[in-house]
């Protein structure tokens, strides 16, 4: 079991039966990563939530040396709550093994595992920058360089010159598909 299991609670008693099946869930986390040296949960009821979904907030805290992982879930019912909150835990826990534990297992950085690139005309090594494209900055707006972006089906990204702002700007998609913009300043 873990070093320490430190339970608070806000706006609601701590009875036996919670404390007995947060202590039971926890001990399941230190089977998974033996440097966590105290896990923190902390229980809070909230009576004003706007939503009956986030009433009982459940928070988990595990602390170890070089580690700190964090997890936060909200729901209708404490142990719920409780239960994903510590189910996202146990996601962090396996992405830090996996970042951590788990590599080539030959003790061998990237660095040497990776095959220099050899350019098979001259038989030298090639650069690090593999290609280079220079293309001619027409002045747009940032409309025409959306239109400009759809029609040349540029998926991620799209240079443009910015004719009101006078400054090259890069105009990308985001994750949820609305469009992101760009404007470097020289500092």
């Amino acid at each position: 079991m873990t070093s320490h299991v430190d339970i608070q609670t806000r706006n609601m008693e701590l009875t036996d039966r919670i404390h007995d099946y947060v202590i039971q869930k926890v001990e399941k986390l230190d089977r998974h990563l033996a440097q966590i040296e105290n896990v923190r949960v902390e229980l809070t009821h909230s009576k004003s939530a706007r939503n009956a979904a986030d009433r009982y907030t459940a928070e988990v805290t595990a602390h170890g040396k070089n580690l700190l992982l964090r997890a936060e879930e909200r729901a209708d019912d404490i142990r719920l709550a409780f239960d994903t909150a510590l189910d996202k835990m146990d996601r962090q826990v396996e992405r830090y093994k996996g970042k951590h534990y788990r590599g080539r297992g030959d003790g061998r950085t990237a660095a040497d595992v990776a095959e220099p690139i050899i350019d098979e005309e001259t038989g030298e090594l090639s650069p690090l920058v593999a290609r280079r494209k220079r293309f001619e900055l027409v002045p747009m707006t940032e409309e025409e360089a959306l239109v400009q972006m759809r029609e040349l089906g540029h998926d991620n990204f799209f240079v443009f010159y910015n004719a009101e702002s006078g400054r090259v700007n890069v105009l990308y998609r985001r994750r949820n598909g609305s469009y992101g913009l760009i404007e470097p300043v020289i500092g």
